[in-house]
């Protein structure tokens, strides 16, 4: 499935906001997570390998180790919303007990 254009504004937005391609500091990995939370809570869908694969095409994300910290996060982010889905507890209301 290729990326969406809100999916690209949003890898655009994270090469902004990391200031060393090399080494991505706390607070930045907290701004990240909060973007493929943000994107995922938007019902936008990604495939990680077309996410590692943007991020290798896209130019200044050279240390592959860097990549691959940053698919991880969207994989982490991804996963954590899906079991978060999966345990939600229906209200009283909602139950016919």
């Amino acid at each position: 499935m290729p990326l969406t254009n809100p999916v690209i504004q949003k890898l655009n937005e994270i090469t902004i906001l990391v200031e060393n391609k090399n080494n991505i500091k706390e607070s930045e990995i907290d701004e990240i997570k909060t973007i493929f939370k943000k994107l995922i809570e938007d019902g936008e869908q990604f495939d990680l390998d077309d996410i590692e694969s943007w991020f290798e095409n896209e130019g200044s994300w050279t240390n592959k180790v860097t990549r691959v910290r940053l698919t991880n996060l969207a994989y982490y982010v991804q996963n954590k919303f899906q079991q978060t889905l999966k345990l939600k507890i229906l209200s009283d209301e909602d139950c016919n007990c």
